[in-house]
């Protein structure tokens, strides 16, 4: 048996199930689909995503939850990053530029830059560098 996802000209969307991908050309050449909808005549397949059995896919995981080795380095970074220093968001490139004039304290922040501030932090000789993940996002 195979599934497809079916559209008619009057851009309806259904599924139906077939004996085989053999049978379903047989009736769409005989003209024997229609619109489970509207009863049209002329229905195609729809573009699907393909149906995966679950014994070939990974073990569940939460998707924070690193899985990889590379994933797992960047999550212990991020924790380091965020548990040594001070975020200070989008005023990152006046904080560092302050601290490196000697107008403000010098400690460890982290936080967000455009790129043409981190390149005249750069330029400047502020030592800065990117990190190779953004700041956590808070969903509502």
């Amino acid at each position: 048996m195979i599934r497809y996802d079916l559209t008619c000209k009057n851009g309806h969307a259904f599924d139906s199930w077939f004996a085989s991908a053999g049978a379903y050309d047989a009736l769409e050449r005989a003209g024997q689909l229609s619109c489970a909808v509207c009863g049209a005549a002329e229905v195609r397949k729809a573009l699907m995503s393909p149906s995966v059995s679950e014994n070939a896919t990974p073990p569940a995981r939460r998707l924070s939850e690193p899985g990889t080795p590379l994933e797992k380095a960047m999550a212990e970074l991020r924790r380091k990053v965020e548990a040594n220093s001070d975020y200070v968001g989008d005023a990152f490139a006046k904080e560092a530029r302050a601290m490196h004039e000697g107008k403000a304290p010098e400690r460890a922040i982290h936080g967000e830059a455009r790129p043409e501030e981190a390149r005249r932090l750069i330029e400047d000789g502020v030592p800065v560098t990117p990190l190779p993940f953004g700041p956590k996002r808070r969903a509502n």
